[in-house]
């Protein structure tokens, strides 16, 4: 090689050094012409494992794997408290992984046209009921969580039965061909039941059984670290619903008068924060059931409220709210969508499931 093509060579990492301390120096991806999305020097720093980012070694990195932060989605949603937490970082190299996995991500504004793409990815898990699913739109959406509350024997179990079963059809038949993930808080599950509406919908009741994953949880922190642990099985056993039933009850006991309320609400809302990050990251159902109460300031109208209060409410993105009939009939009143009407479906409890 000649003398000139060393010094080219040469002049060429000394400008690709003082690009990558420039870029290093910037506060905000604000001051970046908009040419540097293609600047070659952007892209070459760009990081591509987790030990990459800023801050982040060897031993920080399987502690994030432990707890789950595995991929740069993950980190890119988590609260720098979050990290520090888990991980032993410290707040600023929390922060500052944070914002690099942001910005390898490119999770900044985008159109509209590329989150109405990114919505026709969603699937839906037929209830077995037409008129319930005309309601819902076509069925239980992904990406979001739905919540059923009502009062006893309103019929909110026997949903959680029959979605079991529906989860595991072909996707031709309003299923997502997968297994199902299940928290029972309130030692709820009855397999025996979801044999019967197997039965009814054609499948093998015990080919069933083996894609149902249900754990016993036992107080508030356990439920709260079985979704967490119930991140592996997502992975590993090709789960498209995640069930908690009910959402609220252990809460509901442990934390009792109003000194304790702020602490339920605090926990109850990472409950569902960490829920909703499952549902958006893998692209599965998210389907909670919650108890009742009766409000005694209301004095026209229904009083029943579902427990959780506004943290449960704007944390569930499709509310649905069951109030028992005559006989097996049952009704359905959608209370709280972001794209659906509010609306009513009547339907029916049978030995087979959800009926119209």
């Amino acid at each position: 090689m000649s003398k000139k093509n060393i010094n080219l060579d040469k002049n060429l990492d000394d400008s690709y050094q003082e690009g990558v301390e420039d870029y290093d120096n910037l506060d905000s991806p604000v001051d970046v012409d908009d040419e540097i999305i293609d600047d070659p020097i952007k892209e070459k720093i760009k990081p591509k494992e987790i030990t990459d980012l800023p801050g982040i070694g060897p031993t920080s990195a399987e502690k994030l794997k432990a707890a789950g932060y595995e991929t740069y989605e993950s980190i890119a949603v988590a609260s720098p408290m979050e990290l520090v937490a888990v991980a032993s970082l410290g707040e600023g190299t929390a922060i500052k992984a944070i914002k690099a996995a942001r910005d390898a991500l490119e999770m900044g504004f985008e159109s509209a046209e590329k989150i109405l793409d990114r919505r026709k990815l969603i699937s839906r898990i037929t209830t077995g009921s037409s008129s319930l699913d005309e309601l819902l739109g076509g069925g239980i959406e992904s990406q979001s969580i739905t919540e059923v509350y009502g009062k006893f024997a309103s019929g909110k179990s026997q949903w959680c039965f029959q979605l079991c079963v529906t989860a595991q059809l072909p996707k031709d038949q309003g299923g997502l061909d997968g297994a199902v993930l299940y928290i029972d808080t309130e030692n709820s599950f009855r397999p025996e039941r979801v044999s019967q509406i197997a039965q009814y919908r054609g499948l093998d009741p015990e080919k069933v059984m083996k894609n149902i994953f249900v754990a016993r949880a036992y107080n508030s922190d356990h439920q709260m670290l079985l979704a967490e642990k119930g991140v592996d099985l997502i992975k590993d056993k090709n789960i498209k619903l995640v069930i908690v039933d009910s959402l609220t009850s252990q809460f509901r006991s442990e934390f009792t008068g109003r000194g304790q309320l702020s602490d339920r609400q605090q926990k109850i809302n990472k409950h569902m924060r960490l829920l909703q990050k499952i549902a958006e990251l893998y692209n599965v159902v998210v389907f909670v059931t919650n108890q009742v109460m009766s409000r005694p300031d209301i004095l026209f109208g229904d009083p029943t409220d579902a427990i959780g209060g506004n943290v449960v409410k704007h944390a569930s993105k499709t509310r649905v709210y069951l109030r028992k009939g005559t006989g097996s009939k049952r009704i359905a009143k959608l209370v709280d969508s972001p794209s659906l009407p509010d609306g009513e479906a009547v339907y029916n409890v049978t030995g087979d499931g959800l009926v119209d």
